[in-house]
C-alpha cells in the first residue's frame, strides 16, 4: 500500500485502513458493507493523492519558472482529475474548476516570461 495513503490514515487517527474505524457492524450485511466501504476508501484516497501530487508538481514547476515542465505535466493532471471525477471522488464542476485554474496558472506564468 502507498506510504502516503498510510500517512493520511495515520493523520486522520486511524491505525490502518483495515481497522474497524470506530464502527462495529451488528448484522452480516453491515459487516459486508463495511468491508466494501474500506476497499472503496483506499481507492478514493489513492485517486485523491494522485490528483494532489500532480497538481502540487505543476505548482512547484510554475513557482520555479519552469513553464515547459508544467505544460508537460498538464495532461497527467487532467487525467488524474478526470479519473477522480469519473469515480465520484470529486464532482464534475470541481474537476472543471481545478483544470481551469491549473491551465490559467500556467498561462499566467507563461505570459510573464
Amino acid at each position: 500500500m502507498n506510504v502516503r495513503i498510510l500517512a493520511i490514515f495515520r493523520d486522520l487517527g486511524y491505525s490502518m485502513p483495515t481497522s474497524n474505524l470506530n464502527y462495529m457492524p451488528i448484522t452480516k450485511g453491515a459487516e459486508k458493507a463495511l468491508r466494501g466501504s474500506k476497499r472503496k476508501q483506499v481507492f478514493n484516497l489513492r485517486r485523491k493523492v494522485a490528483m494532489k501530487d500532480v497538481t502540487k508538481d505543476i505548482t512547484k514547476a510554475v513557482a520555479a519558472g519552469d513553464v515547459a515542465k508544467a505544460k508537460e505535466l498538464l495532461p497527467k493532471a487532467y487525467k488524474a482529475i478526470d479519473k477522480a471525477a469519473k469515480r465520484g471522488v470529486i464532482k464534475d464542476n470541481t474537476a472543471d474548476r481545478k483544470k481551469a485554474r491549473l491551465s490559467a496558472r500556467i498561462k499566467k506564468s507563461d505570459v510573464k516570461k
